[in-house]
């Protein structure tokens, strides 16, 4: 950056020696340099600020150098730091660190706070229903393939942590989005390799990530001699990443921690595994269409904010103990089955707002008045939540009842200390309650009864000295004073100071006037001064109620997800899914959550029943034309158990399901570019995970299988990854199988968990009706050529691809309308036996029967020329019998 330099001399001006003094110690991020009324930038920074907030850029002229300028007025701070941190910018706040004054040529400035995407705390900054993590990323390397991963809300205190392989770590990073990443320098290859370019991050040097120096940070934090208590001893690279955070903190200037209490660990073992694919292909938090809708949504009837961001984790971490889903699912049948219950505590919780946050900004010293009356409003009404929930009958209710505390303490001295509707910002004054400081009294009586009381000392001098005419002025170079004329100077009394001499009388002054005029002049400032102070004292005495406070955050948040389940399950019919030991899953009319949401007014979904079970009908191979819905019915079942696992009732008629410890998914097309990775190779490493991954309560969902390669190379990967599933003799995960690969129907026939369904149709004339319905049996028939009349394809496209179809169908069907494919397979397998044959998965389809060209068949004019020559017979032909064939060919041809 250009130095700026007095016009001339060539030496740089103090004010913008201080800025580079200040700017090289944070080199990476973008600096608001408080001069007067505005936050300038300069040079670079300055540039970058223009951009992206639309301001004018300038620059001034110093000693022939320019510097690029840019800034806005203090009090937009709030307008353009947020446009600034979500641009992806660390935004460094250096502010004035003193007064003004004539003696001084310079104030001392300094960073007083570091905004970086991960560290957020302004409500501006931040997504109400959705936590701000900060997250850091720490490996082992070498043979132990092991990630340390540390997750914190700075607005919320949440601090997790987390250890496991680089899959693990992929589905939290996945689960959780973190707005920026911490990772050491020389690591960050490595990360962009495993997880991909799609978070925000922020290297930092490679000392800070050992294990001594960040278990000392967290002993510090947490005021303790060793982390036993908190469940984590055993996670050593989560240690490492945990700790490198709280280093992180305190380099951005956030020292104040005190609502950080606890660090909680993210154990896999306690969840029901989702990998990163799942959570994308099941459209759990986001949908990657344009009008999509994330299940979170139609689940999120929340109303405070804690429940929001709760109900988001609860949806990628189901759970696993049967024991905590059944409380929870009683809970919701308590509620549902009491409306008038259910109404009252939805009121209440509505009036709490985000206690969780509000109590994060206390440490942070980011809490203003109002929002401290915001806190007590809350506390006041946990008392008739905690009535309410007493008397329930509920045990999980009346538990909660038990652990809620209003804190009577807490709201009594807000009550005493502030005012009732105290102003948002404390430099306009009007916070502190009258009548709690004597100091601050008197100096709001001066500002409001000054006037009076100089009256009073005028009214008391004249009755003292017996000087009638006595009165009361003021002047900018004496300031208040006390005037007599001539007639009376010789009464003044000795305890009279004067401080001028007129034609007509003196002017004295008294130390009691003095007082009263020190107070007058400088009441507005010194209020402000002890206002300041007596907050600052609340503040810090609300510090030892930070951990209740959170206790009742937590607790209000789980309350109100039950509560979203309780209304979701009495608006959409949903019911209590009855949860046992088996392996099995029965649903009874199941429906889509998301989809039946969406449908157009008077449209019916169509639900259906789907059993599965390890020992008879562990896969189901599903056929049926495009657009049946398919793709539907899987999402379905996986979404039915993972919201039964989560607590919440399921739409269905009646649901009974055993536990599921994973869900796989490998639905619809995508590549990685980026990556080099081909469409197909995505498919193939998402199958490759599933494969390597399953155990006997898995439930699989696999769409299309093999359609990004050739059709017989798609139809041996999807017939052997089918066998595997089956006969791998080490698990029996529960699977739903969707294809277009008619030929996998012969399955059924061979191995006997496997069975056959489609989704019905009904044809009519050259048009069918979906029926949207499963039933017994499978399908020969994909439609597509009738999707893509639907999609509007031009008509001439749609004319030649059924003459082109026919054709090929034609070849490919043998004499007793099998496909050609799965028959040869079929007499392949049936003629071969002994010593020599192979086994059944290395052999399927690997001599397929020889073929038509797709030229022959789509044009018959080569077919026909094919076999003319393919009658010939040149070695009995003469040549002029071969130039007559010749000519007969060509004939054909032009023909």
């Amino acid at each position: 950056m250009a130095k700026s330099k007095d016009k001339g001399d060539g030496k740089v001006t103090p004010l913008m020696k201080q800025y580079q003094q200040v700017k090289a110690k944070h080199p990476d991020s973008l600096l608001l340099f408080r001069v007067g009324d505005f936050y300038e930038t300069f040079g670079e920074d300055a540039i970058k600020t223009a951009q992206t907030l639309g301001i004018i850029q300038t620059s001034r002229n110093n000693g022939g150098s320019d510097v690029e300028l840019a800034g806005f007025p203090y009090h937009s701070l709030d307008t353009y730091l947020p446009r600034l941190v979500k641009a992806g910018y660390r935004v460094a706040i250096c502010e004035q660190l003193e007064k003004p004054s004539k003696e001084k040529k310079i104030v001392r400035r300094g960073v007083t706070e570091i905004v970086t995407p991960g560290l957020a705390v302004d409500d501006k900054l931040l997504e109400h229903k959705t936590n701000n993590f900060l997250a850091c990323v720490t490996y082992a390397g070498g043979k132990r393939d092991q990630y340390g991963l540390s997750l914190l809300d700075i607005s919320t205190g949440e601090f997790l942590v987390a250890e496991g392989p680089a899959d693990y770590t992929d589905k939290l990073l996945q689960s959780f989005q973190p707005k920026e990443v911490l990772l050491s320098k020389d690591r960050k290859k490595d990360f962009l390799e495993r997880f991909g370019d799609r978070f925000y991050l922020t290297p930092r040097d490679e000392w800070i990530f050992t294990e001594d120096y960040t278990q000392e940070k967290l002993l510090r934090q947490f005021q303790a001699i060793s982390l036993k208590g908190f469940g984590i001893e055993k996670l050593l690279l989560g240690q490492i990443a945990a700790g490198a955070i709280l280093h992180y903190l305190e380099t951005t200037e956030n020292r104040n921690l005190q609502h950080i209490t606890r660090i909680n660990r993210l154990a896999n073992d306690r969840y029901v595994w989702l990998d990163r694919f799942t959570i994308r292909n099941l459209e759990l938090l986001y949908s990657p269409h344009d009008n999509g809708v994330p299940l979170v949504e139609v689940l999120d009837h929340t109303v405070t904010p804690m429940g929001g961001r709760l109900l988001r984790k609860w949806v990628v971490l189901p759970l696993l103990d049967a024991e905590a889903i059944r409380a929870r699912h009683t809970v919701v049948r308590a509620l549902v089955e009491r409306p008038a219950l259910l109404q009252d505590l939805d009121e209440r919780l509505r009036v709490i707002g985000d206690l969780e946050r509000l109590i994060s900004k206390v440490p942070l010293g980011k809490v203003n008045p109002r929002e401290v009356r915001s806190l007590r409003a809350a506390l006041s009404a946990l008392g008739p939540i905690r009535r309410l929930l007493a008397e329930s009958a509920n045990p999980v209710l009346a538990d909660m009842a038990e652990r809620l505390d209003d804190l009577p303490a807490v709201g009594a001295e807000i009550d005493r200390r502030l005012q009732e509707s105290p102003a948002v910002n404390l430099n306009k004054g009007g916070v502190i309650a009258d009548g709690f400081d004597a100091e601050l009294d008197d100096l709001r009586d001066i500002t409001r009864n000054g006037k009076g009381r100089l009256a009073d000392i005028q009214r008391r001098e004249a009755e003292r000295t017996g000087i009638s005419s006595l009165k009361i002025g003021f002047n900018n170079v004496f300031g208040y004073y006390l005037e007599v004329t001539n007639k009376y100077k010789d009464q003044a009394p000795a305890d009279w100071t004067r401080k001028q001499t007129l034609t007509n009388g003196e002017r004295y002054i008294t130390e009691e006037l003095k007082i009263l005029e020190d107070k007058i002049l400088n009441a507005e400032d010194k209020i402000l001064q002890r206002e300041e102070a007596l907050y600052e004292d609340l503040i810090v005495w609300l510090q030892d109620y930070i951990s209740p406070v959170q206790q009742n955050a937590a607790l209000i948040g789980k309350l109100d997800c039950l509560l979203s389940f309780a209304k979701i399950a009495n608006r959409n019919r949903y019911v209590m899914p009855e949860l046992d030991d088996s392996k099995d899953i029965e649903i009874i009319q199941g429906r889509h959550p998301v989809i039946e949401r969406q449908l157009a007014v008077g449209e019916q979904y169509v639900p259906n029943d789907v059993h599965l079970d390890p020992e008879d009908q562990q896969i189901i191979m599903i056929t049926g034309p495009n657009m049946a819905g398919k793709s539907a019915l899987l999402r379905q079942t996986a979404l039915i158990c993972l919201m039964a696992q989560m607590g919440s009732f399921v739409p269905a008629e009646r649901a009974r399901l055993g536990l599921i410890d994973r869900v796989f998914t490998r639905v619809g097309a995508s590549d990685n570019i980026s990556s080099g990775e081909s469409t197909f190779m995505v498919e193939m490493n998402e199958t490759a995970s599933i494969m390597n991954n399953v155990t006997d309560r898995s439930l699989v969902l696999l769409d299309e299988i093999g359609r990004g390669t050739s059709t017989f190379d798609g139809i041996s990967i999807a017939w052997a990854i089918a066998e595997y599933l089956h006969s791998n003799g080490q698990a029996r995960p529960k699977t739903l199988f969707a294809t277009h690969y008619h030929e996998l129907n012969e399955l059924a026939d061979r191995h006997p968990r496997i069975r056959n369904y489609s989704i019905a149709i009904k044809e009519h004339g050259n048009r069918i009706i979906f029926l949207r319905r499963l039933v017994p049996g499978g399908s020969q028939h994909s439609f597509g050529i009738h999707v893509a009349r639907m999609a509007g394809m031009p008509p001439e496209i749609i004319t030649r691809a059924t003459d082109i179809l026919a054709q090929l169908e034609s070849q490919h069907i043998d004499a007793d309308g099998r496909a050609a494919a799965g028959a040869e397979l079929r007499d392949k397998e049936q003629g071969q036996a002994g010593p020599q044959a192979k086994p059944v998965a290395a052999r399927q389809f690997s001599q397929p029967a020889p073929q038509l060209s797709i030229f022959e068949t789509v044009d018959p004019t080569a077919g026909r020329i094919k076999a003319a020559l393919e009658e010939l017979n040149l070695n009995n032909m003469t040549p002029i019998e071969c130039m007559m064939k010749l000519n007969e060919l060509r004939r054909m041809l032009e023909g």
